[in-house]
């Protein structure tokens, strides 16, 4: 028993409160991966089926002695226990993300994860793989268990909608030895490395001690908060409508979500890539070190995809495509690439919440605290993220709109004179007010611009086209023939006031001469 404990070292100091000393970081990271390997391998073994409610409540324990046994390999971690909890549950959510059980385990335990510095106020434990994949994440005790809790109603809220910008969970466990516990969620990663961030904002709608600390401050990228955002971007951030009306629908619904299971004090976490800085500092290494961000193996994990917007291009930022940023602009009008996320939901607004709510209203004006019941809390973030922090650009025609404007159905001959739509929107323009001031309407309207084709309009067609034939030469033959063509007037488009006799005038002027 000497030499056995003399061999097996390590894990035994494992503190309560998480944070680790210096030398059990490793002995942590090696019994993690062990642990995974093991039950991804077990796992792999059992036939494909439904999820069932009682997958939610199973907790699977195997024991890893450090000389090894008939399940486990031999190690130097000293004697530990690793358990899975909803085993079968968590291998349905990887599967829904596209993530197969071979890639899981790579990523996780091929090499050692590295550790990030910004650890939460929690005191959280914080590690990214290798390959910039997932983040392992130590969480409490009431963590874990409301987390368990929440898994048929995540489970459910997957089904109906992939797209979200809540934490994407691929698994819970937890390493045991000497009595002390240590669990783990194992989740997507918001940040890639790949891409500098430029700024860092956790965001929650309250403006109550809402502002960066000293100490925070010092760090090479500090994380900011709402007061600070206020501060350096009072006009926000500028996306265009497609993109805007899907991030305030997304973030409409997981607040929906989050205030049914009465979940509070949840941050959106902002990172923002400054491509136009990154080309004056000849950041070069972000373009070189891209290409991690293409190997993308879980589906709907990327700031874009999470929307439900369409992915497009702004001007040249290429690197959209491959780490899933969406396109933005600041005040200064530099090209941005916004990564966010909804994060810390496992907060829920028990006794102890409405006590440090009612104690802090007492001293501060109880609406802008942190802490505040799900409904208001929920209706003040949404508020905050899509009236203060984005804005919607609506000064800026998208391209497929600057497409459809540029290209009407009537084209210009090669060598002829002015196209019709050229000379129909000049000529309307200076004869009609009216139909200036419908033009400027149907431009605001973001939602029927895509309908309206500018050359189509029956208040913009000359009276001299033939109905028969709708080709561009035959228009500009009989533009040639008759000079400039002769629009409806303006008095046209009002409501008759003049009887019979000006309709038998008007159908007179529309009958095709000759």
């Amino acid at each position: 028993s000497s030499s056995r404990s003399s061999t097996c070292r390590g894990i035994h100091s494992f503190p309560s409160d998480q944070r680790l000393p210096g030398g059990s970081l490793t002995t942590l990271k090696g019994a993690i991966q062990l642990g995974i390997t093991h039950t991804i391998g077990s796992l792999s073994q059992k036939p494909e089926r439904d999820v069932l409610l009682q997958d939610f409540e199973v907790v699977e324990s195997i024991f890893f002695p450090c000389e090894g046994s008939n399940l486990t390999p031999a190690h130097h971690y000293g004697d530990f226990r690793f358990k899975t909890y909803a085993p079968m549950a968590f291998r349905y959510f990887r599967e829904m993300f596209g993530i197969r059980p071979d890639d899981y385990m790579y990523s996780l335990c091929n090499e050692s994860p590295i550790e990030l510095s910004n650890s939460g106020a929690s005191g959280s434990l914080f590690y990214v793989s290798r390959d910039d994949e997932y983040i392992i994440k130590t969480v409490q005790h009431k963590e874990a268990e409301f987390l368990q809790k929440l898994l048929p109603g995540y489970f459910m809220n997957l089904n109906q909608n992939k797209r979200t910008l809540l934490p994407k969970f691929y698994g819970l466990y937890c390493v045991q030895s000497a009595g002390k516990n240590i669990r783990i969620a194992v989740m997507n990663n918001l940040l890639p490395s790949a891409v500098r961030m430029h700024l860092k904002y956790d965001l929650k709608g309250s403006t109550y001690k809402r502002r960066a600390s000293a100490k925070e401050r010092e760090k090479a990228v500090p994380t900011y908060k709402d007061l600070d955002f206020i501060q350096d971007m009072p006009e926000g951030l500028s996306l265009d409508a497609d993109k805007y009306n899907a991030l305030c629908k997304t973030l409409q619904r997981d607040c929906l979500l989050l205030q049914s299971f009465k979940i509070m004090d949840y941050s959106l976490l902002v990172g923002i890539h400054n491509v136009d800085l990154a080309c004056q500092e000849q950041a070069n290494e972000e373009a070189g070190a891209g290409a991690k961000g293409q190997v993308q193996k879980a589906l709907y994990s990327t700031a874009i995809e999470a929307i439900q917007a369409e992915v497009g291009h702004m001007g040249s930022m290429e690197t959209e495509d491959r780490t899933g940023g969406i396109p933005a602009r600041n005040s200064k009008g530099e090209r941005l690439l916004v990564y966010i996320g909804i994060i810390d939901i496992l907060q829920s607004y028990r006794l102890a919440k409405r006590l440090e709510h009612s104690w802090k209203a007492l001293v501060h004006d109880g609406d802008t605290v942190s802490v505040h019941r799900p409904g208001f809390y929920a209706e003040r973030f949404q508020k905050f993220m899509c009236n203060t922090v984005f804005r919607r650009n609506a000064l800026k025609t998208s391209p497929s709109k600057k497409r459809r404007a540029g290209a009407g159905p009537v084209k210009r001959a090669a060598g002829s004179g002015p196209s019709l739509m050229t000379q129909a929107s000049s000529s309307s323009t200076a004869q009609s007010p009216l139909l200036q001031h419908q033009a400027s309407s149907d431009t605001r309207e973001d939602t029927e611009a895509d309908k309206i084709m500018l050359a189509g309009r029956p208040d913009l067609l000359p009276d001299t086209i033939p109905q028969r034939n709708p080709v561009a030469s035959t228009v500009e033959t009989a533009i040639s023939s008759l000079g400039s063509p002769r629009f409806l007037p303006a008095s046209r488009l009002q409501p008759n006031t003049r009887g019979e006799s000006s309709n038998k005038q008007n159908e007179e002027d529309s009958t095709p001469k000759g």
